[in-house]
């Protein structure tokens, strides 16, 4: 009875420590599942078909791109204002290079990517070498580009673009295995997802066997399945969404490998690590000899790159490019890092939360979009929810200063 009940004691402290340290995610996901209730009901079930929802992961996308590289800037404890004015100036470079120089679309997405990294550089040098505050830098930035795209467009639309490069931002993985499949159902997709469950559970046990290993603290076999169990069919319910529609976007793809890859990035690697030390005490990292300017620098580069590879999709989603392309994205990046877990104070935040928060706002603006709600009321409901995310991040760390 004993072993019982300090069994029954040491999982509850188990879920303790879980919620506590993991309450901003868990209040972003019942967030997001209260949005969708919501909408739900007031478009009378519209919301969550599956076509709607994956209209809804591809408007998500550019924002998303976005968001994975501005969690590490905010992590940092810095900010860019320029991402929205840079994502469609570079959009609209590799819309001219194809429409009026007939540039193919590798070349036309390495040029674009090639720009990106170079403001990156631009941005970076004034913000790390040259002590200027990120804010200032970027919002400097947000200026020049968006006077950039009207100056490179002239005004016009750019349009319309190859069918290869407008693959990216709207086409999906191909049909290969269609005999004996009832209409409605990608294969394909089914398959994609099941080795991205796969691969999750075998990286999430191989995680568990090395904490074991070194000694650290880890979650009781019961609840380590349970975890798995509903991962996994977190997974499998996201990937449905599309499989039942026409499959997965090509642009989702892209996504799920950036957000592999800057997870990666952040947990496994020394670069990662020296960005949440610089976050979180700035002072003592320098102590410590983290080279504090090429870090930031490398931050910038990478947000620079991200808001290139944004550009190229959301230019190849809509077929053109225009001068009023990216016009308010980076409130919409900031607000999906933040909701999605990343402090503003620094030194806190994760890609996966961004992607999250990607898909919350994203998720608003489609459900005010279908209640025919008028654009002023959808621009102040983003700005309120900009809002509330900051004041839920600085209220809950307040409350673990306690």
């Amino acid at each position: 009875m004993s072993g019982s009940g300090e069994g029954a004691e040491s999982i509850r402290e188990v879920l303790q420590l879980q919620l506590r340290n993991n309450f901003k995610q868990y209040a972003m996901f019942i967030a997001l599942l209260g949005i969708w209730l919501l909408f739900t009901i007031l478009t009378g079930g519209i919301f969550v078909e599956p076509r709607n929802l994956t209209n809804l992961f591809l408007q998500a996308s550019h924002i998303a791109i976005l968001a994975v590289g501005m969690v590490l800037v905010i992590v940092a404890g810095h900010i860019d204002l320029s991402v929205g004015s840079l994502m469609g100036f570079i959009g609209a470079i590799a819309a001219i290079l194809q429409v009026n120089y007939g540039w193919d679309t590798p070349m036309a997405v390495l040029a674009a990517l090639v720009v990106g990294a170079l403001v990156g550089l631009w941005q970076g040098y004034w913000i790390a070498y040259r002590g200027i505050p990120a804010f200032i830098v970027t919002l400097a930035g947000m200026t020049m580009f968006r006077g950039a795209l009207i100056a490179v467009t002239g005004g016009a639309t750019i349009a319309p673009l190859r069918d290869s490069f407008r693959a990216l931002g709207q086409d999906f993985l191909p049909r290969f295995f269609t005999a004996g499949t009832r209409n409605g159902f990608h294969v394909t997709s089914a398959l994609v997802a099941i080795v991205f469950i796969i691969g999750y559970l075998l990286m999430d046990v191989r995680r568990r066997r090395a904490s074991m290993r070194y000694g650290f603290r880890v979650l009781p076999r019961g609840l380590f399945i349970l975890k798995l169990a509903g991962a996994s069919a977190g997974i499998a319910l996201f990937f449905s969404i599309m499989i039942f529609y026409r499959g997965v976007p090509y642009s989702i793809l892209l996504i799920i490998l950036l957000v592999l890859l800057y997870t990666f990035l952040t947990n496994n690697t020394v670069f990662g690590r020296h960005v949440y030390a610089i976050g979180g005490n700035r002072e003592a990292a320098r102590l410590s000899g983290i080279n504090i300017r090429q870090r930031t620098m490398m931050i910038f580069v990478s947000m620079g790159l991200l808001s290139a590879l944004s550009g190229v999709v959301f230019t190849a989603r809509l077929n053109a490019a225009a001068a009023s392309a990216g016009n308010l994205v980076e409130l919409d990046t900031i607000a999906a890092a933040i909701i999605g877990g990343a402090s503003t104070l620094g030194g806190e935040g994760t890609v996966f939360g961004a992607i999250i928060g990607a898909i919350l706002m994203a998720s608003v603006n489609n459900g005010m979009s279908l209640m025919n709600l008028s654009a002023d009321w959808q621009m102040m409901f983003r700005g309120l929810i900009l809002l509330l995310a900051v004041w839920f991040d600085i209220s809950s760390r307040q409350r673990s200063a306690k």
